[in-house]
């Protein structure tokens, strides 16, 4: 009986630019860079074995805008400086090697800082878990996130990137300006949906105004949060709309719908059976990316073919097997995901150490 080829390995575009399948590497926050914020060799090769591995597009770990309020951890990469350009240029080189995409993740932590005690947000508000107080932003902290961003669009597109994703999601800065509870500004950037989604489309247009058209600029957002992550829009489906009919007027690249949690029908799927990338992708006509346990085959398979997204975005069971597209389209065996090789605190090398002391055990116990 002849085998029928799964939908994730259908080739397509995203503006112009070739994808090989619908396999996406989600962002994932690993520490690895230097103390300086400099992208290492060992980065190169991370990111390098997910393109050998057969994914069409990588989405970098999030990487600071600024030297200002931006970064939010030691060891967090950043691309604000010609020392860190130069180094992510190199991690580029190889991942294109491998004809695969790859998008710098620029991502700025408002008040979930962990590396400055100086933080800013929308609102002097305490965020959840153990943070420092923010200050509200004022204009020149306005001016300065914009320009962090467009001058960090810049380099990316110099550094070679195919495109760069917004992180306004998970509870950073752009999502902290979504969420009602962190923002209670009486200007306008607070009180409305539309108000509240308000510096995120400037930043993001500002962003396109010095970009080539070719180059990708994507958004990513969530419901829930890295300190909160029971969190939901309160309105559901209704605010799921709202929110993408507005973010429909500026057309991004893509929507990256995350699922912090990692799990989709627990975080994008409404009572009512709607769901948040079936809204995004309906509303705004852009390609969409779902997120949260999408390494379950036929799941990801039903959102394709039941129009609720258009790629798949893999975190932890990318990290327990790079080559991951690779083994699912063979029909081979996949290494399953350990708890310890999504730590951040954990080294490249360490990671690479489990997955050889788990392959080498594969096959001394499974021998031919």
């Amino acid at each position: 009986m002849e085998t029928v080829k799964s939908s994730l390995f259908d080739k397509s575009l995203l503006n112009g630019h070739k994808l090989n399948n619908r396999l996406v590497v989600a962002p994932m926050t690993r520490h690895s860079a230097t103390a300086e914020g400099i992208p290492t060799e060992e980065m190169a090769h991370y990111y390098e074995d997910f393109a050998k591995g057969g994914f069409s597009m990588i989405i970098t770990e999030g990487t600071y805008t600024d030297e200002f309020f931006s970064r939010t951890d030691a060891h967090q990469p950043g691309i604000v400086n010609d020392s860190q350009l130069r180094a992510w240029a190199k991690v580029v080189e190889q991942v294109h090697a491998h004809d695969s995409l790859i998008i710098a993740q620029l991502m700025h932590g408002g008040a979930l800082s962990q590396y400055i005690e100086s933080t800013i947000a929308p609102s002097a508000v305490q965020p959840i878990g153990n943070f420092y107080f923010p200050r509200e932003m004022n204009a020149d902290d306005f001016y300065r996130v914009k320009e962090g961003y467009i001058k960090a669009a810049i380099h990316a597109q110099i550094a070679g990137f195919d495109g760069i994703e917004i992180h306004a999601a998970n509870g950073y800065l752009f999502d902290q300006f979504i969420t009602e509870h962190t923002n209670q500004r009486t200007d306008r950037y607070g009180g409305s949906v539309r108000n509240r989604l308000r510096f995120l489309m400037e930043v993001f247009q500002a962003v396109k105004e010095v970009v080539p058209a070719h180059f990708i600029v994507g958004i990513r957002v969530s419901e829930s949060k890295v300190n909160d992550l029971t969190y939901r829009w309160p309105g559901g489906s209704e605010t799921a709309t709202e929110i993408f009919q507005v973010l429909s007027e500026i057309k991004p690249g893509y929507l990256h719908i995350a699922a912090e949690g990692g799990r989709w029908d627990r975080e994008c799927l409404y009572p009512d059976g709607l769901s948040s990338t079936g809204i995004a992708k309906k509303l705004t006509g852009v390609p969409v990316i779902a997120n949260g346990g999408m390494h379950d085959v036929k799941l990801a398979e039903s959102l394709i073919s039941g129009d609720q997204a258009d790629l798949i975005s893999i975190g932890r069971a990318a990290i327990a097997s790079p080559d991951w597209p690779r083994l699912i389209e063979a029909g081979e065996q996949v290494i399953p995901f350990f708890k310890d090789l999504i730590k951040p605190s954990l080294t490249l090398s360490h990671t690479r150490k489990v997955l050889h002391d788990y392959k080498l055990r594969l096959e001394i116990e499974t021998p031919l």
